[in-house]
């Protein structure tokens, strides 16, 4: 794996920094998910609801869906309700779990970077159900980056 794929990663940094890495994770583990999810529904409200049709709304409706950063522990639950994201309520056992390194998720969602690749370089994790995760990823693929982003 090259360095910029694994910019944004703490097993580089000297073993204080990862100690003090792994503490703070633990600690937004335990934060509740519900604002987050909340910013992450409205900006797929924005950037991915106006592109789904309706088919494809239908067969992604009322799953959940738990994505979480690596590095930080930040963890977003949502739910594709009949207008749009919603925070999946408290007690909803996600469908599918995506695990990935920030950078990672960043590249993908600018089209920079495949999920086949991040899977197989193992920067992007994928559990629970597999047939309703590869809907979800051919349907992503199919709509293509939800941002133009600028390579710095």
């Amino acid at each position: 794996m090259n360095a910029a794929r694994r910019a944004g990663s703490w097993a580089d940094a000297p073993w204080p920094l990862q100690a003090v890495a792994r503490q703070l994770r633990g600690i937004v583990r335990r934060l509740p998910v519900g604002p987050p999810s909340f910013v992450a529904a409205r900006l797929l409200d924005h950037l991915l609801w106006p592109r789904l049709d309706a088919s494809q709304r239908s067969l992604l409706k009322q799953r959940c869906i738990e994505l979480e950063t690596v590095e930080t522990g930040l963890r977003v639950r949502l739910v594709l309700g009949e207008r749009g994201f919603e925070v999946a309520r408290a007690g909803v056992a996600p469908v599918v779990v995506i695990r990935a390194h920030t950078a990672a998720l960043l590249r993908l969602a600018r089209g920079e970077d495949d999920a086949d690749r991040l899977f197989f370089e193992r920067q992007l994790v994928m559990e629970g159900d597999t047939e309703f995760a590869l809907l979800l990823k051919n349907t992503l693929d199919a709509i293509g980056p939800l941002w133009a982003g600028s390579r710095p």
